[in-house]
């Protein structure tokens, strides 16, 4: 009982999620008009661009990553086609499409990767969440609040 207790602790403590979720900022891309929150207590780093505007995260230690992310709209363009242009992997295990949003989510190499979109008339406005699948339950929440707060104007 006692190894099963050192066990649980050792994960919880090593756990950036768990303990330190707490400082949040809005981040925005000025050329489209895109904000979300971010937790920048868990991604610290600053991981390269990604196509159009914005900023890709990443935790300390790697195992996880943000991309926030602007591209331009094509005209009249619908979520649905925009996803299947992207050509996403097979075996997605959810999927939710509406007439001016998407959200995508499965897992892949034992992370689950995340990718919720929304559409204005300029710009598409994403963000793209990788994380360790065996961490779910600590990630849940942030990957709510950061889903949660994605607008674009």
């Amino acid at each position: 009982m006692k190894t099963i207790a050192a066990v649980t602790l050792a994960l919880m403590l090593a756990s950036p999620v768990l303990a330190r979720a707490d400082a949040w900022t809005a981040y925005r891309i000025p050329q489209s008009g895109t904000s979300v929150d971010i937790p920048t207590s868990i991604f610290t780093e600053q991981a390269g661009k990604p196509d159009g505007y914005g900023q890709k995260f990443r935790t300390p230690d790697g195992t996880a990553d943000l991309t926030v992310q602007a591209v331009p709209r094509e005209q009249g363009i619908s979520p649905a086609a925009f996803l299947a242009a992207k050509h996403p992997p097979s075996g997605i295990v959810y999927k939710r499409i509406g007439q001016n949003f998407f959200v995508v989510s499965s897992i892949k190499h034992d992370k689950i990767w995340y990718d919720r979109c929304n559409f204005t008339s300029g710009y598409v406005h994403c963000v793209l969440i990788n994380y360790p699948a065996a961490e779910k339950r600590q990630w849940d929440a942030v990957v709510t609040r950061i889903s949660h707060s994605l607008s674009g104007g």
